[in-house]
């Protein structure tokens, strides 16, 4: 007879990077308010649109035609030219097919950057608070996360979380192989200037370091652009940068788990080496989905950008009369990081607030350490859902 109990003894058998991969702190909110009704969930990050009909029949014509075999490690043709295109557009410059890889995701792509960049005993830099998934997955192949605390000016909506430049040279050290940089930010929606794009790569070219850039919200940003800096803005063409991107927010297709890896196209045969001993491809018919979203999917995307707007400013406008919370508004993705002034314990108020205002929210433990209690919200829903979760909050937090 098998039990639950049996064979516990067998975790000191496994590799010590796999008993490292921690837990995940957003999972835990989620597991614990999963199911109840009425809760509002703005704990993941994610919207409440569904991937819209003209992507799902992209894909559903592709499994008519009987597109069900294996494809080519790096992406069929027609993908890796739609992001190509997609790319040009978007950068007002030339982008070759050559340079982009089909992932299963953008954690996909990004396990593969830290394989490219890092391995065992290496270490990597990353601005703090951040996506705690940056972590895991250096964790997971022995590589050492080197947290670096974002600066913040004035604590209030005015405010602005920038990077400490001065902090970030200070810990690079003998093992650093590499630099993480998610602009704009989750879970902050930082985004960076120019100018600090431009001080990151100066710093990596000086010590050889890896930049491994996280720019999947590039086109969520509320200052009236249309997009965000880049890295793209700033780079030669050689210089060591791997970008990872994703499908999921900008075409409302996170449960299809489609991405890409962007690299010079000398290390595509090393990433596709990498995807054959981990995935072995991308299906066809998810990948025509995706060149329907990339050649026709502006106009969704930029529905999804106006609400986000309007969710963001919901959400600061009734939290910020509280007087019981501080943040800096958000210049980017879809995210309100506040701190709960007073309170400690962000999983703990995490919980309450799942049981006295059935709102859920991600603790700012799973981004940060901090001695005070920050939390996540995500605003990428409609106006009626975030009017009525922010009234339930404010009357909790009061």
């Amino acid at each position: 007879m098998f039990s639950a109990q049996s064979g516990t003894h067998l975790t000191t058998d496994i590799r010590a990077e796999a008993l490292a991969a921690p837990k995940s702190g957003i999972t835990e909110v989620f597991t614990y308010g999963w199911g109840r009704p009425g809760l509002i969930p703005l704990w993941a990050g994610e919207g409440d649109m569904p991937t819209p009909a003209f992507i799902t029949e992209a894909t559903t014509r592709s499994l008519a035609a009987g597109e069900t075999f294996y494809t080519p490690g790096r992406g069929i043709p027609e993908f890796r030219s739609a992001v190509a295109r997609y790319m040009s557009n978007l950068y007002g410059q030339e982008f070759a097919p050559e340079r982009f890889v089909c992932t299963i995701g953008g954690m996909h792509a990004l396990q593969i950057a830290f394989r490219m960049a890092l391995g065992a005993g290496d270490e990597f830099i990353v601005p703090s608070p951040a996506w705690p998934n940056f972590l895991g997955c250096g964790n997971v192949i022995g590589a050492v996360a080197v947290d670096v605390p974002m600066g913040l000016t004035n604590d209030g909506p005015n405010g602005r979380w920038f990077l400490d430049i001065e902090r970030i040279a200070a810990a690079v050290g003998p093992k650093t192989r590499a630099i993480v940089i998610n602009s704009p930010s989750n879970p902050t929606g930082w985004t960076a200037t120019r100018a600090e794009l431009e001080a990151v790569l100066a710093l990596a070219r000086k010590h050889g370091l890896w930049i491994i850039a996280d720019e999947i919200y590039g086109q969520f940003v509320f200052d009236g652009s249309a997009r965000a800096p880049s890295f793209h803005d700033v780079m030669d063409e050689d210089d060591r940068i791997l970008f990872v991107q994703t499908f999921s927010k900008n075409w409302a297709m996170t449960g299809w788990r489609i991405g890409w890896l962007e690299c010079h196209p000398s290390l595509v045969q090393t990433a596709e080496n990498l995807i054959q001993y981990s995935s072995s491809g991308v299906a066809t018919f998810l990948q025509r989905g995706a060149v329907a979203a990339l050649d026709h999917g502006d106009s969704f995307l930029k529905h999804q950008i106006e609400r986000a707007k309007i969710g963001g400013d919901i959400v600061c406008k009734a939290l910020s009369s509280t007087g019981r919370v501080s943040f800096a508004r958000p210049e980017g993705a879809f995210y309100l990081y506040f701190k709960v002034e007073g309170a400690k314990d962000s999983m703990a108020i995490a919980k309450r607030l799942i049981d006295e205002a059935n709102v859920g929210l991600a603790p700012g433990s799973a981004f940060a350490k901090s001695e005070d209690a920050w939390l996540r919200l995500c605003f990428a829903r409609k106006a009626d859902d975030l009017v009525e979760a922010s009234a339930r909050l404010v009357k909790a937090l009061a």
